[in-house]
Formats: C-alpha cells, sequence, structure tokens
C-alpha cells in the first residue's frame, strides 16, 4: 500500500516534493478547501488508466441537475506514456468522503497543498 504523502507550498524558497509511485491500493489525506492539488505522471512505456475513489462517496445533489451518483469515484481516465496531470481536489471534493483510493499501478503521485 502506498500513502501519498502532501507536500506543503505555504512560504518562500524551493521545495523537494514528494513522490510515490502507485501500486494497487493507495490512499492519501484530503484537506477540503486547502486548494490541494494532486499531480499523476505516467513514466511507464504505456497508458494508464487511474480513478480517484472515497469510499464513502454516493449520492450528492448538484443544481439543475438533481442528484449524481459519485460512487463509482472520479475518472481521470487514461494517461498516455510520459504524460501527466493535474487534479485540483477542491473541484472534485464530492468525490472525495471517506478513505480516498487512487488507481493507477506505475503512475508517480505527488500531493501539494497549504
Amino acid at each position: 500500500m502506498a500513502t501519498i504523502t502532501k507536500t506543503t507550498m505555504g512560504g518562500p524558497g524551493a521545495r523537494n516534493v514528494t513522490e510515490v509511485t502507485l501500486t494497487s491500493s493507495n490512499t492519501f489525506a484530503y484537506e477540503a478547501g486547502t486548494g490541494q492539488i494532486l499531480i499523476l505522471r505516467n513514466p511507464t512505456a504505456g497508458a494508464v488508466s487511474c480513478i480517484i475513489d472515497g469510499a464513502d462517496g454516493t449520492v450528492v445533489p448538484a443544481p439543475g441537475i438533481g442528484n449524481v451518483d459519485v460512487s463509482a469515484g472520479y475518472a481521470v481516465g487514461s494517461i498516455p506514456a510520459g504524460a501527466s496531470r493535474l487534479v485540483p481536489l477542491d473541484s472534485i471534493s464530492a468525490y472525495l468522503q471517506g478513505t480516498i483510493n487512487v488507481t493507477g499501478t506505475g503512475l508517480v503521485a505527488m500531493l501539494l497543498g497549504a
């Protein structure tokens, strides 16, 4: 199991960002409203699919739409070899309830926050 640890970005100066290579089970702690960003980089030779899934996410109300099912998690999609995806976590907070798991064996994850 890989735990994705946060690199604090507050204050001046350079940072050593903690990189974690994802395995079959990966978790991180989401801090709502703090502007956390999850960066996923694919150093492998092929595309890797990724889903961010909070275990307690079920259905959330969306104005003008009604209830939206978030139980399957947020699909980041397929990340091509050599590519990166940046995910502002506050924008997908409905998916981040309870214990959060990130799929994508072989991806490298970095969590940045205040």
